[in-house]
């Protein structure tokens, strides 16, 4: 992590559940996009899996700073799969977003193009027979995870509110920290390269709902035109640049089943291995020019399907 305070209080977790010792745990500042630092890492442990969650999520940061979150989200990428076919890793997940499916905003798409970066990989280890898989998982939200709207509310509550709701009919898809965990090492064992797995996040929640629902648990009664003498209201916001309203569905009727009942397989067309290389190094050239404008022009032709066109970008 590049994170001082979250690697410090990770550690902290880390000596809690493993008091015995029983497993190693290595905390490693640094960042993914240092190929250096990556090579040694992989080399240094004999590293055979990676899962790789180092990623810019935030929506509304990102479409603020596109050139950063672009950069951290698509090249941290390319270094790590260069880096585990040097160094023989077998596995490598990348963990993805339902904000990945056609995407609205910056973040979306720079995580398509990272599964996109994966795909290639994956094809070319086969053409040139390497035993290594690349493979990637897209699920929704995990509550309680950082940045979940969860802890928000309950800030915004002990403070007295209001609390913030984006839209009155915004919903989102959800699952906890285990259940996302767990079905991220399954599809792990499921991965024979290139697949994108979908996780079945069940029924979408109404986010108003949610936010009277964690009131009431909290004690309190929601403040409304029906209740004056309620303890907290609820306040719509508005959507946020690239917000969607409705996120898309993860298992639509083209996804294929797997071996297990809540993970499924969704066929994505990707650029060629030397096309995909060949925009990220205009991209890369673009980011050391700091040039907006040709970052945008990249990944519009990268991710046609993106909803979005070159005068939308909020920078």
């Amino acid at each position: 992590d590049h994170s001082e305070i979250g690697m410090y209080q990770l550690s902290q977790y880390f000596e809690n559940v493993n008091h015995d010792n029983k497993v190693k745990i290595i905390p490693i500042l640094g960042t993914c996009l240092d190929q250096f630092l990556v090579d040694r890492i992989f080399k240094e442990y004999c590293i055979e899996i990676v899962f790789h969650a180092a990623a810019y999520k935030h929506v509304p940061l990102v479409q603020l700073n596109p050139i950063q979150g672009i950069k951290n989200n698509i090249i941290s990428n390319l270094i790590i799969c260069k880096s585990a076919i040097k160094n023989s890793v077998q596995k490598v997940l990348l963990i993805s977003t339902d904000k990945a499916v056609r995407p609205t905003n910056i973040m979306g798409a720079s995580k398509r193009v990272a599964e996109m970066i994966l795909q290639a990989f994956d094809s070319e280890a086969s053409k040139n027979n390497q035993s290594i898989i690349f493979s990637m998982v897209r699920f929704g939200n995990v509550l309680n995870s950082s940045g979940s709207v969860i802890p928000l509310f309950e800030k915004q509550i002990d403070e007295g509110g209001p609390v913030t709701v984006t839209h009155p009919k915004v919903t989102r898809y959800f699952m906890t920290i285990r259940e996302a965990s767990e079905l991220v090492l399954q599809a792990t064992s499921l991965a024979e390269g290139g697949e994108v797995f979908l996780l079945d996040m069940g029924s979408p929640v109404l986010i108003f709902n949610l936010a009277k629902q964690i009131i009431n648990l909290k004690g309190y009664v929601v403040k409304d035109k029906n209740n004056h003498d309620g303890d907290i209201e609820i306040v719509f916001s508005g959507l946020r640049p690239g917000e969607k309203l409705y996120e898309e569905l993860l298992v639509d009727a083209n996804a294929e089943l797997t071996k297990h009942p809540l993970i499924y397989k969704a066929n994505e067309n990707f650029l060629c291995f030397s096309e995909l290389i060949k925009k990220i190094d205009e991209l890369q050239l673009a980011f050391k020019k700091q040039d907006r404008q040709k970052v945008n022009e990249i990944i519009l032709k990268l991710v046609p399907e993106m909803k979005i066109s070159e005068g939308d970008f909020s920078y």
